[in-house]
């Protein structure tokens, strides 16, 4: 048996272009273009990467895309100042501050200074109690990529037994909040898990979040589990100069021989996230001004 690809580029593309039909609409019937702004503090490699991909799909999207590049020395009160003003510009709709932010920077102080209704990383302590609670949330943009991507594979999940492996804020406790509003049965395991092996093969849906590259095996699955692996881990290369190869949480050789249905790396969760970053600012573009919120492109 060979897993089926769950090619999450090509739905990343389609969640792209619903979200592009709908900024059309909204300006043409409404006169409104969603904003997004994004802030990076500091000049990390992989955040100037992430954040140039982020404005150039905002962009192609019809949205205005409004970059705030900041020093590393940036004091966090100016940060905040900077927070504050644009919660206050009508023209933004979603607030984004890349992480991770310089170590003299309080990262959860400046979370929370965000206005919830512009949070469209989900991050916000309100926007964590709504989603833990079962209320309207911005929710974090991997987590709600990760459900897209079941639910066109299943259709319902309900009754679905579902194995979350990692426990961070940013993807695993979402993540099982997620899949209990859709009416999974749902385990967060962990690096204390007693027999975690065990614990995974119970699994009808796997979600490898932890962050240990290839921890997850074929012989750690159910046959025919789905396997959505939201790890991207850099190997050591194999010569010196060479990169190292990218590699999941899940062995996706031995893994693929057992699943019924799994993500690659890259390819998989990774350009869902943005997609569902433009789905967010759309989302809470239509809330601000009292619209109908996108059809299929929310929790």
């Amino acid at each position: 048996m060979t897993a089926q690809i769950i090619d999450g580029k090509a739905f990343a593309a389609e969640v792209r272009a619903k979200v592009a039909e709908h900024v059309s609409a909204l300006k043409a019937d409404h006169g409104i273009t969603p904003g997004l702004a994004v802030v990076l503090v500091g000049e990390d490699p992989a955040s100037q990467v992430y954040v140039r991909s982020k404005g150039k799909q905002t962009v192609e999207a019809g949205m205005e895309s409004f970059e705030h590049k900041l020093d590393v020395s940036t004091s966090e009160e100016d940060l905040l100042a900077l927070v504050d003003k644009l919660n206050n510009d009508p023209a933004v709709n979603g607030i984004l501050v890349q992480l991770p932010l310089p170590d003299h920077i309080d990262e959860e102080k400046v979370i929370n200074a965000i206005d919830p209704a512009k949070d469209v990383d989900g991050f916000h302590i309100s926007n964590v109690g709504l989603l833990a609670t079962g209320q309207k949330a911005m929710v974090p943009c991997t987590p709600l990529g990760c459900l897209m991507l079941l639910r066109d594979h299943f259709g319902s999940l309900s009754g679905k037994e579902a194995v979350v492996v990692g426990r961070s804020n940013i993807v695993g406790k979402p993540m099982a909040q997620l899949l209990l509003r859709d009416s999974c049965t749902v385990t967060i395991a962990h690096s204390r898990t007693k027999d975690i092996e065990e614990v995974v093969k119970r699994a009808d849906i796997v979600i490898a979040a932890v962050g240990r590259p290839e921890m997850v095996t074929g012989d750690w699955l159910k046959k025919g589990a789905v396997v959505i692996d939201v790890g991207i881990n850099r190997l050591p290369p194999a010569e010196e100069g060479a990169k190292g190869k990218l590699v999941g949480d899940v062995d996706f050789a031995s893994a693929s021989q057992v699943a019924g249905a799994i993500t690659p790396v890259p390819g998989g969760v990774g350009p869902m996230t943005i997609a569902c970053l433009l789905a967010n600012t759309l989302t809470a573009t239509c809330r601000a001004n009292g619209l109908p919120e996108p059809e299929g492109l929310t929790a």
